[in-house]
């Protein structure tokens, strides 16, 4: 009876898997074998019985097929890559005629014209964008006549006038340099004879330098180079009268009233030359070691005047032009002007 059982009991399982299938098979719908699907399922396809032709799945309901539209039950034809590129080609011909629409130059949030002061200071050789707002906020900085005292400042240092302490500030790419001049140096950027000359002093600079002035080729001393041709016009122009100092060697022994024949003016082949100012330096015996300065700057102007005061020179130095001076500046040393040097150069051309 009990081996019956389990027999009978292992087929009723069986038998009950069976009904089991049956009744879940009337609760839900029963998923079609690959044989028995229906393709032809599309909008007025019958439920009833398989249709003929492209169905459902190649109007859009396959992967990768155009979207049908859901709108009133009406799928949206599709449109190919050639149409929508000939529609573009037609619309671009049809607006072909108009004109463009003209931007406005600046727009909300675009950045502002003109570089910030302090960033344009910085450049110029002042120090740190900090110290340069320090400059600011110590009220040293005016900007076309009016004193800056509020940071973020935007200038143009093409256009705009900038000064610290009242000196000019040299914005833009030019350069200053001072040269202690050799004797036997021609004054000169090029010498087609193949002498020495200035030029040989700058010859890797990358902007094209000229002299401001000249010197004999047997003086030594200072003698100007700059890119800047507005001011070297302006230093060597006789009307602003830039004063240059020289230090000549002569034999005496010398009348106390030379110094005020110089100043009340030489009798030169080419008129009357004055100096501006005249002292003795150093005597040794008959040897004297005067000073000279004056504003002009006519060719061979101090020896000329000397000579027919009856002392030829034997040596000439200039020591200083304008504010600059030679210093202990070796012979055939070039140096960078300062900042506070160009400065003062500019403020006495009135720049």
């Amino acid at each position: 009876m009990r081996s019956s059982g389990n027999s009978g009991g292992r087929g009723n399982y069986r038998g009950a898997g069976n009904d089991r299938d049956q009744k879940q098979g009337q609760g839900r719908p029963r998923k079609p074998r690959p044989e028995e699907r229906r393709y032809d399922v599309g909008p007025g396809a019958s439920q009833d019985g398989p249709k003929s032709g492209r169905g459902g799945a190649a109007r859009g309901g396959a992967k990768g097929g155009p979207k049908q539209s859901q709108q009133r039950g009406r799928s949206a034809p599709a449109r190919s890559r050639e149409y929508e590129a000939r529609a573009e080609e037609r619309n671009r011909e049809r607006y072909a005629g108009r004109k463009d629409v003209k931007l406005p130059e600046t727009f909300p949030g675009a950045e502002q014209e003109g570089e910030r002061l302090q960033k344009v200071l910085a450049r110029a050789g002042y120090g740190s964008r900090r110290a340069c707002e320090e400059l600011i906020d110590q009220a040293r900085v005016e900007v076309n006549g009016q004193i800056v005292t509020e940071q973020g400042l935007r200038v143009d240092p093409e256009k705009d006038e900038i000064k610290v302490d009242g000196l000019t500030v040299a914005t833009q790419s030019y350069q200053f340099f001072s040269l202690n001049k050799p004797a036997g140096v021609v004054s000169t950027m090029e010498d087609p004879e193949g002498r020495q000359c200035l030029g040989d002093y700058v010859t890797n600079r990358e902007t094209r330098l000229f002299h401001v002035g000249r010197l004999d080729t047997e003086t030594e001393g200072v003698i100007l180079l700059t890119n800047h041709g507005e001011l070297a016009h302006r230093l060597t122009h006789p009307k602003y009268g830039v004063k240059k100092t020289y230090l000549a060697h002569i034999v005496g022994p010398i009348p106390r009233d030379l110094g005020k024949r110089l100043k009340d003016g030489i009798q030169l082949e080419d008129g009357y030359a004055r100096a501006d100012h005249f002292r003795v330096v150093e005597q040794t015996g008959k040897n004297y070691l005067v000073e000279v300065t004056l504003h002009e700057g006519r060719k061979h102007i101090v020896r000329r005047m000397l000579a027919e005061a009856g002392f030829p020179v034997d040596k000439l130095v200039r020591t200083a032009f304008g504010p600059i001076t030679l210093g202990d500046q070796k012979s055939g040393w070039l140096r960078r002007l300062s900042n506070t040097e160009v400065g003062m150069l500019m403020k006495e051309v009135d720049l």
